[in-house]
């Protein structure tokens, strides 16, 4: 079954952490990661909030970037309402809970700050993005959309047979591959050195569509790596 870790980037009130903490223990989800938060997460008033869940948020892990904190899942939903041609394919909250219910996995939901959300680079981070679908195009409560999301991705949870699991490389994995595939397009002049992201961020959701395998992966990492020993003598531009 998969299990899903809840990741807040830099929230800054207290009772919004506590109900987040209130929303995860009524799901099953078990794992709070907080992400430089600006504010005390022990705070009273996130205690109070967070009722009979007062140990998640005891356990509450705080990082200091996001990359690190969804290093070990093997997918990340970035929860973003804004499009755009560098945040990626933006999906509904459904069809990305579809996606990922017959998987047994890791899975990181990723929340923004209460009043900007996530940065452009934050989502193209994560696996996938999705919206929650609304009648207006104003934003929710934090502890709202977390209901909402964990909602979606538990009720379409599948039991997945033993025999057809697939050794899932942790998305940390992944990001030693993206630095040499940008220093190979770096020395050959096929990337723009002053918008890297303009090549890399597409370049990165080609490689996240196509759900690898850890042996697939080590085999695009050995590939590219190959490549990056094979082009030191290339002029570049």
């Amino acid at each position: 079954m998969n299990s899903y870790v809840v990741i807040l980037v830099e929230p800054v009130t207290p009772a919004n952490i506590g109900a987040v903490c209130r929303a995860m223990a009524n799901f099953g989800a078990s794992e709070l990661r907080l992400v430089n938060p600006d504010c005390n997460h022990l705070d009273k008033e996130a205690v109070r909030l967070a009722v009979f869940a007062e140990p998640l948020l005891e356990q509450a892990t705080v990082f200091s970037g996001l990359a690190e904190a969804i290093a070990d899942c093997h997918y990340s939903v970035a929860a973003t309402r804004r499009q755009g041609w560098c945040r990626g394919e933006l999906q509904t909250l459904s069809d990305s809970a579809e996606s990922l219910a017959d998987k047994s996995a890791r899975i990181g939901l990723v929340f923004g700050r209460e009043r900007s959300g996530l940065t452009t680079d934050e989502v193209v981070l994560c696996s996938h993005a999705a919206a929650i679908e609304t009648a207006a195009d104003g934003s929710l409560n934090l502890a709202q959309a977390v209901v909402i999301f964990l909602y979606e991705m538990t009720r379409r949870q599948q039991a997945v047979p033993e025999e057809s699991t697939v050794d899932l490389p942790e998305q940390g994995e992944f990001e030693s591959l993206f630095s040499v595939m940008e220093s190979v397009l770096d020395r050959t002049g096929y990337i723009n050195r002053q918008k890297p992201e303009a090549l890399m961020n597409p370049m990165r959701r080609m490689v996240q569509k196509g759900e690898l395998s850890r042996d697939e992966l080590n085999i695009l990492r050995g590939v590219w790596g190959r490549l990056q020993e094979s082009v030191n003598d290339w002029p570049g531009k």
